[in-house]
């Protein structure tokens, strides 16, 4: 049965859960959106708690999650926080009719991910997965200006990532240690990103082969490997993927790649710094200016996501990203490693 509380035009107010690292990036975009109140934070790490609620002016604070969404009764909770405790976290906020946006990865497994989707959809609440690259400016970009436009019937993605936050024995210990730990990394984490940008570029995907390995001694899981994807339409996708070796780039985390498509009347380029550049057959190349800027991570697509979320929860529209939804992109995920360790070639039904 539905416990959920509607939300109706005006202020929205909300929790969040965890003080982490990347958090910053959407406490940063909630404090700039002006539909939206958040009222409490909760972290059992209060220093880290203390600071984020300084510097983003929020007033109370919580050691439980728990005790803050029983005491706030939010509209919605940010869980901001570790796979491993996203579950349990989902099924309390969905239990006290709580609408949920949460961090991925959304789970340690896919079928601890499908609990989640489940118990969402058992309590009638909404879930919204923070999945931000598709909200990067560029990517917005050429699905709004060039795909099925301009460059024609799409043939081929090609994606090469190289941020060189991977190597040395302190790898990643600045920003995410966790990483380190990880029993599976570059797909996990981090591929699981451009698949969805995949999908949301070229549509669903029919068939994987991926060739995963691990270049850094020090870490658990794999850092390195060669994807392709079929998509359902024909076309192939080349994700050329390592997180050990470097870029030339004042930030390689800004895009975190280049990439180039090919379509029926042309291609498109996207070199590390987010210029794009088009050569239709035949024609001259030319650049292609739009808006992106360096305010929050990657051309701020923690606020442009969560925008559409405020937005979504007002008009009562879809999200972009739910749990349902975002489960097709974790069969991908799940096919990858199927793959590299099967070294075949595996069908998604």
């Amino acid at each position: 049965m539905s416990t959920h509380r509607e939300v109706s035009n005006g202020l929205i107010r909300g929790v969040c859960i965890g003080t982490g690292y990347f958090s910053q990036f959407q406490y940063d975009a909630w404090s700039r959106i002006p539909e939206v109140d958040i009222a409490a934070v909760s972290d059992l790490n209060k220093e880290s708690a203390d600071k984020m609620m300084h510097d983003y002016g929020l007033e109370r604070y919580y050691a439980d999650y728990k005790e803050m969404i029983d005491q706030e009764q939010p509209d919605f909770v940010d869980i901001i926080t570790r796979p491993e405790i996203h579950y349990e976290m989902c099924k309390y906020a969905a239990k006290k009719g709580v609408h949920i946006i949460c961090q991925k990865p959304l789970a340690p497994t896919y079928e601890e991910s499908e609990k989640i989707v489940k118990v969402a959809e058992d309590y009638g609440v909404r879930l919204m997965i923070h999945e931000n690259f598709r909200w990067q400016p560029w990517y917005r970009e050429v699905k709004k200006t060039f795909l099925n436009q301009k460059l024609g019937n799409l043939h081929s993605i090609y994606f090469r990532l190289r941020p060189g936050d991977g190597w040395g024995d302190d790898a990643y210990l600045n920003r995410q240690p966790y990483f380190r730990e990880y029993p599976r990394l570059l797909m996990y984490e981090t591929g699981v990103h451009f698949i969805d940008v995949c999908r949301f570029l070229g549509g669903e995907i029919k068939s994987v082969y991926a060739y995963l390995k691990r270049l850094n001694p020090v870490i658990e899981g794999e850092d390195s490997g060669i994807i392709t994807l079929i998509l359902e339409n024909g076309a192939s996708v080349v994700f050329d993927a390592n997180r050990y070796n470097e870029i030339e780039c004042e930030d390689p985390r800004y895009t975190m790649c280049e990439f180039r498509i090919d379509g029926s009347k042309g291609h498109l380029e996207m070199d590390i710094a987010g210029n794009i550049s088009t050569k239709m057959l035949g024609q001259a190349t030319q650049p292609h200016d739009y808006r992106h800027n360096h305010h929050g991570f990657a051309g701020d697509c923690c606020y442009a996501l969560q925008k559409h979320f405020v937005e979504c929860m007002i008009s009562g529209e879809p999200f972009e990203s739910t749990g349902a939804d975002y489960l097709k992109t974790l069969q991908v995920v799940e096919a990858c490693y199927q793959s590299a360790e099967s070294g075949q070639v595996v069908l998604l039904t």
